[in-house]
Formats: C-alpha cells, structure tokens, sequence
C-alpha cells in the first residue's frame, strides 16, 4: 500500500512512523528543510521537500499509484488544495483532509465527490470536545473510546492499592459473568494482552469493554463513584474551552471558566449564561484557592500552552481537585505527562491519528484506536462471510499471539467470547492487538483466498 502523507508536522509523523513500522510504503511531503531532515534521520519513508500543493511534487510521489492521501498540514487551504489535486491526478485514491475553519466545515457540499471528494474530514478540535464531554459522563475513568455510536465503551481505569481488582487473577475475578472483559493493562511502558492466569497490580491501567447501560454496575464493580460531575473549572477560553464551556451552559452545572485575556473574558461572558467567567491567570495557587479548585470534581486545563497546562493540574491535584484533564499538544510528551500523577492527558493530534487508522487497516474496519504508545490497537470491525473468523469455534480459530477477541456485538447484545463461541457473518467484533500482530490480524479479517 502507498500512502501520501502531505505535512510532516506532529499528525503526519507519528502516521509515517506506525505505517513505517508496518513496512508500508510512505511518501512524506513538506516545504520544511528541518522537518523534512527530522523524518529522513528517524523514519524508513521517503520524504521530498517540496509543497503538497505542486502536482509536479504529486506526481513524484507517485500519486498515480497511491491508495490513501493524507493532508494534514496545518493550513487548511493546503489540505484542501491538495485534495482538489488529488481528485484529479487519481480520483481512486481514498483522500483525508485536516480541517479546522467552521465556515469551511459548514459548507458540507464543498467535500462532496463532485468538488473535492474528500473522504474523510478531520477536525482535531471538535474530536478533543467529544473526548472530554465523553470523559465527564463516566467519573475515575483515564479515557474513553466509543464503539458502535457510543452504545459500547472501551473504558480504561488506574488501578489504585484499595482496588477490589489488586492483586486478583483476572480468572478470579469472575468478570466473564457480569458481562465485562478485561483486553488489556498497561503496566509501566509496557502493553499486555491479557490471559486468566495474569494478576492485577496496583497503577496497572485496565481497559474494560462494557455496554453504555452497564457503566454505573462497572465502576460499583471497581469501588468507584457513581456520582455525576457538577462541580467543574475549565481553565484556557480559547475555541476548546468556550465549546466544552457551550455544551455544559445548559446543564445547570456548577461551571466556572478562567482566561486572563481580557477580551476573551468579555466575549465568554456574552455567550454563556450560566457558567461564571473569572479573568485571571491559572497557574496562579492563590487563584485557583479562591476559586475553590480543591472542591472540584474536575477541572479541565485546555489553555494554548501544554507547560500551564500541566502546571494548573498539578496545582489542582494538590489542592484537592478529584480529576484533572489536561491537554498536551506534543505526542511524545504525552507518557511522560502521564507518569507525574495526573489523571487523564488529552491530545488533538492523537484522535486524528485514530482517524486516519481507520483507512490504513484491511478488512471491513468500522474504527481503530492506538492505545498507550501506540504499542497497541483496539480494532471495531465487521465480520465478513468470507474471512477465516466466522462459522468457527474460536477454539479453533489461528488466532495470533498477541490478540484476542474482547467482545461481539450482536443484535445490540455485547457477547464476551469464549473457546466455542462462535462469530456469524455481520457481527461486529472488538479486538485488541499487539502492533507485532496487525498484519496477521488484518488477513483473518479478510477475505479467504479460496473465494476468489
């Protein structure tokens, strides 16, 4: 598979690297001598200095051959530009666009197949809101990731000394019979694809798949509140924190939100008229004392500079905030973020890249999701008549090492497989894979030579 990849910014490289990992065939595009520099010293791509606007530079990558196109500077004309390109030097290729203009995004006809033929629409900012506003439905959990429109939840949690889960056998736990599965536990750097002779430590981070319906039974089942959120502080009045602020305005929660851009405090104040708007500085403890952060429930840091953010969570942490959110831009801070005590680190550019994932995997893939430094993914996918999974005992499926099958949606029942259950046609299938293993995941997802 050739993919074109058209901006080599924190998206496009982290994309180059899992797809160079996988040994494809990646073309990287960008008008930047450093960035360029920085991929041909770290990636096994080929990447071309040039704009991704140029069909001359197209048309050396190879455009003509390439299956997925990419545009994910951080200029929307460009992207769009590019696309528009794309469409005519090869109307086959699926084409991928990073937008974040609204008046762009409003005229839906403009990616219609008539026009741009943009296939997929990629807007960081609107994917961060869903996270958090996802995030605050379900209290104690690091990160959320739906499945099937949002009726199943892949849900991970920090386990914690006093867990019921600490030190247990996930065969001990019994959780086959309430319907909950266990697909992995991050342990360290370290991503493990669990069996029922491995045990629970504490600060292992679990990922449970559990039914929309089931989320207040998971986290009694954890010793966790079921409490909802009502006292919340979102520090940064950008175009994250009015949106998240927007959606919350409604809800009759107790909602603060704090910017020290005088400007910013006046237009929140004119478009919100339930959440209270505080000008002042964030990082600032005396602040965030008076405003009684330690009361919190959650307070969201989304202001335009990762360093206060994570400075107004630790502050908040030590004052006695119940959970922090906290944005961090830069991927390769992001473990590092995570490793210093606060609760959830969000990052714009990683729900692109689950996005973009989506398009790259074989078989009818649904969605994907990278899990803790990308060492794994969760795979929604759709089981195909003709694929080696289906009409057989999973006993007798050659399952490769490294994955296992977490859960199959059937009729809208979430059904956690055992050795002689078996997969129909048209069930939806949740997967978790070590990133050795997709491609031999994605053959047994696909098509039986034998059909052809």
């Amino acid at each position: 598979m050739r993919v074109i990849i058209i901006g080599a910014g924190e998206v496009g490289y982290h994309i180059a690297k899992k797809l160079s990992d996988e040994k494809k065939n990646v073309v990287l595009i960008d008008k930047d001598p450093a960035k360029i520099r920085r991929i041909s010293e770290n990636l096994d791509v080929q990447a071309i200095l040039g704009s991704g606007t140029s069909p001359r530079m197209l048309k050396l990558a190879g455009i003509q051959e390439a299956e997925l196109i990419t545009a994910a500077t951080d200029s929307d004309e460009v992207n769009l530009i590019a696309c528009l390109l794309a469409r005519s030097l090869n109307p086959d290729a699926v084409k991928i666009a990073r937008v974040r203009n609204r008046e762009y995004l409003e005229e839906k006809a403009l990616f219609s197949k008539d026009l741009l033929g943009v296939d997929l629409i990629i807007n960081t900012q609107t994917m961060m809101i869903d996270t958090i506003l996802s995030l605050m439905e379900i209290p104690g959990a690091s990160e959320v990731i739906d499945f099937l429109g949002g009726e199943v939840k892949l849900v991970s949690f920090l386990i914690s000394d006093d867990s019921p889960f600490a030190g247990k056998k996930l065969s001990d736990l019994r959780i086959h019979e309430e319907n909950l599965l266990i697909g992995a536990i991050v342990r360290g750097h370290k991503i493990l694809i669990p069996s029922g002779s491995d045990t629970i430590h504490p600060l292992d981070l679990i990922y449970l798949v559990v039914k929309k319906t089931e989320v207040n039974r998971m986290l009694a089942r954890l010793g966790m509140s079921t409490r909802p959120m009502k006292n919340i502080i979102i520090v940064g009045a950008g175009g994250t924190g009015m949106e998240v602020a927007r959606a919350l305005d409604h809800r009759r929660l107790n909602v603060r939100i704090i910017d020290q851009d005088s400007e910013k405090c006046k237009t929140a104040t004119t478009l919100l008229n339930h959440v209270i708007v505080i000008k002042g500085d964030g990082t600032d403890r005396d602040l965030l004392r008076e405003v009684n952060a330690g009361d919190m429930d959650m307070l969201i840091a989304v202001t335009g500079d990762e360093e206060s953010n994570v400075l107004i969570s630790l502050l908040a942490k030590e004052l006695g905030a119940l959970r922090t959110i906290t944005r961090v831009s830069k991927l390769s801070y992001m473990n590092i973020v995570s490793n210093i005590g606060l609760d959830t680190v969000i990052n714009p550019r990683m729900s692109a890249v689950r996005a973009i994932l989506q398009y790259l995997r074989r078989g009818k893939i649904i969605s994907v999701a990278p899990l803790r430094e990308e060492q794994a993914e969760v795979i929604e996918a759709e089981a195909m008549e003709t694929s080696d999974i289906v009409n057989t005992p999973l006993s007798e499926v050659n399952f490769p090492p490294g994955a296992i099958l977490g859960a199959i949606v059937r009729d809208g029942e979430i059904i956690i497989p055992q050795g002689n259950t078996i997969v129909l046609p048209h069930d939806r299938l949740i997967i978790f894979a070590l990133q050795d293993v997709i491609c031999q995941l994605e053959c047994l997802l696909t098509v039986k030579l034998e059909y052809f």
